[in-house]
């Protein structure tokens, strides 16, 4: 196999991006620095522990991580967008915009469950 193909690292960081989600938020839900998920990227192999734990965040399995490749996510929305066969399988039955804003909504409920995990930190650390 090619490097590219397995290195999990690279798919961590890919799949972090197509969610919309920046290093600092994935570091924030694991309790980890932003250093740490950026050497995380770098690594071509990651303990399943924490592949876990970072699958968990983004919202997949462990398994998608490991068997992602860009080709596959280019030939499913080729797929969806050219299939005229009529086969339902392969057509949108949900409006796009509406799942975006399910997204950006969920993104804005995790960031403010960070923020304030960050404010309770925060008087904990002053309370000393």
């Amino acid at each position: 196999m090619a490097e590219s193909t397995v290195h999990i690292g690279r798919k961590i960081g890919r799949i972090r991006e197509l969610k919309g989600m920046k290093q600092e938020v994935l570091a924030a839900a694991l309790g980890i620095s932003q250093q740490a998920i950026s050497k995380i990227e770098q690594s071509a192999d990651v303990e399943e522990d924490a592949l876990q734990k970072i699958a968990n965040v983004l919202g997949v399995p462990s398994e998608a991580i490991k068997n992602f490749s860009e080709e596959a996510v280019f030939n499913y929305f080729n797929n969806f967008h050219d299939n005229s066969t009529g086969d339902f399988r392969h057509h949108c039955t949900f409006n796009p915009l509406d799942k975006l804003m399910e997204l950006v909504e969920e993104n804005k409920q995790l960031y403010e469950r960070l923020l304030q995990a960050e404010k309770e930190k925060n008087e904990l650390l002053n309370k000393r």
